[in-house]
């Protein structure tokens, strides 16, 4: 029985277009207009193509040549093929499952104006022009077998590099050997961590408030991480010993958040406490470079290297985006060290080098003076206007670093002042971000390092009216005015 002629596709328009030289071959062009048809409805789901003998013949081809363009759509599932019955369309765009239906999007956070969180340097002032020259150098330098696998402990050059620098200038007892090169401090935190659970420490202190990251990477390892206090004079030693920890996280010259230092006191009797239990001392010497009111204080590594680790990096001094850091480690959990991160991965080998060039050729005690004459001004600045425009705030931390800590009155709520500046363009953070609960002390954590000084009044009156806006009325007494 004939099949009526108005089931096929006659009278469907097939653009295969002109012969193309060097392009797509005349099947493929015939799949595309087939599958085009298809798309835009001009074929419907159910209609019949024309034999392939039939549509051949419309084209004055070979047959094999519309067979292939057949067999083409009906493996994407546009066409279906039965035995005994017409090649027919098996899609339309009606079985295109809908769109789910769009929710509400949240508003868009206000874009940071201006940015007091700790963590960053100055970003703006990266030395791009000696950093380029210094990958360029070293590019044209390096034999081939520096562009092979790399050490997992780091290219020997930078290393020795690394040793001498931290020898002149941070009073470091290190030298190549006992030189780890890392991604940062966090991940030489977490090597230093794997070696202790190697060597079967269980329990791990830190410094509360501190650095959530460090926590984490701790607990990341199996460690048993316990909070120990800090006050004016930096870790309670005293404490620290009430816990089952072996080992603890410091930062010894520039304690992060508070910005006090540990008095020589306690860096005396943190150093016995080590060999008493037989444990060690994690030296984060995250800022220490930049001390403003005298010379940066020595680690406390080169009072005992074979109880003292020491991680650094360059995050703070060039920027993050770099991901180079060290870890010293003392001689007898070197070989423990490598064996806990079998598959820890350096650094590429090229940025290494840069950094060494960078450091061999001065740049970077260059700008590390000029960061410090930078930031030292920028401190002051940030003080002053706080102290004018803030006046009920106080201000603490040493004159190192990066950040300071501005304590607040009780009735402000600091979380919700945070939330207030951020709504308005200026990103701020509450020392409670940094605590492993909350506390009844107000206080904010006010970074300077990404901040320029022409910025500073316009982001401290963003300052003025978050904290005016956080105001607890409820706990206000109702006769004071409002300080803000």
């Amino acid at each position: 029985m004939a099949v009526p002629q108005t089931n096929f596709a006659w009278a469907t328009l097939l653009d295969v277009g002109p012969p193309e030289r060097g392009g797509r071959r005349l099947h493929d062009r015939l799949a595309h207009a087939l599958r085009t048809a298809i798309r835009e409805g001009r074929l419907v789901e159910g209609a019949a193509v024309p034999p392939s003998r039939a549509l051949a013949e419309e084209f004055g081809c070979s047959r094999w040549v519309v067979t292939e363009a057949y067999g083409q759509l009906i493996a994407e599932g546009y066409l279906a093929a039965r035995v005994g019955s017409a090649t027919r369309v098996s899609w339309s765009p009606d079985t295109v499952p809908p769109p789910p239906p769009r929710t509400p999007r949240a508003p868009e956070p206000a874009p940071i104006r201006y940015d007091l969180a700790p963590g960053l340097p100055d970003l703006r002032a990266f030395p791009r022009r000696r950093w380029a020259d210094a990958v360029r150098a070293v590019t044209g330098s390096a034999v081939h077998y520096d562009l092979g696998l790399p050490d997992p402990a780091g290219h020997a050059v930078l290393r020795t590099t690394v040793a001498q620098y931290l020898r002149r200038s941070r009073g470091a007892d290190a030298d190549a050997a006992s030189v780890s090169v890392c991604a940062g401090v966090t991940d030489g935190l977490v090597r230093t961590c794997r070696a202790l659970v190697a060597r079967g420490i269980a329990d791990l202190a830190v410094e509360h408030p501190g650095w959530g990251r460090l926590r984490d990477a701790a607990t990341s390892t199996g460690l048993r991480v316990h909070p120990v206090p800090v006050d004016q004079d930096g870790l309670r030693v005293d404490d620290l010993a009430r816990t089952p920890a072996r080992a603890v996280v410091v930062g010894a010259a520039h304690q992060f958040p508070t910005g006090t230092v540990l008095s020589p006191d306690r860096r005396a009797r943190l150093v016995r406490w080590a060999r008493e239990v037989d444990g060690f001392v994690i030296e984060d010497d995250y800022d220490a470079e930049f001390r403003y009111d005298h010379h940066p204080v020595a680690v406390m590594q080169g009072m005992d290297p074979s109880r003292v680790f020491l991680l650094g990096s360059v995050s703070k001094t060039l920027s993050p985006a770099l991901g180079l850091g060290w870890l010293v480690a003392p001689a007898v959990t070197t070989t423990a060290l490598r064996a806990a991160n079998p598959v820890a991965a350096a650094p590429p080998v090229l940025d290494q080098l840069a950094l060494a060039t960078f450091i061999d050729r001065g740049w970077y005690d260059a700008h590390l003076r000029a960061a410090r004459r930078r930031f030292r001004s920028r401190r002051d600045l940030l003080v002053r206007t706080l102290a004018e425009r803030v006046p009920e705030g106080r201000v603490s931390g040493t004159a190192a670093g990066l950040h300071i800590l501005l304590h607040l009155p009780d009735d402000v709520d600091t979380r919700a002042a945070v939330k207030a500046a951020s709504t308005a363009g200026l990103r701020l953070s509450d020392l409670d971000d940094y605590r492993v609960e909350r506390s009844a002390e107000r206080a904010l954590v006010l970074g300077y390092g990404n901040i320029s000084d022409i910025e500073i009044p316009a982001a401290v009156a963003l300052l003025r009216e978050a904290l005016r806006s956080a105001v607890g009325t409820s706990r206000q007494p109702p006769a004071v005015a409002d300080p803000y």
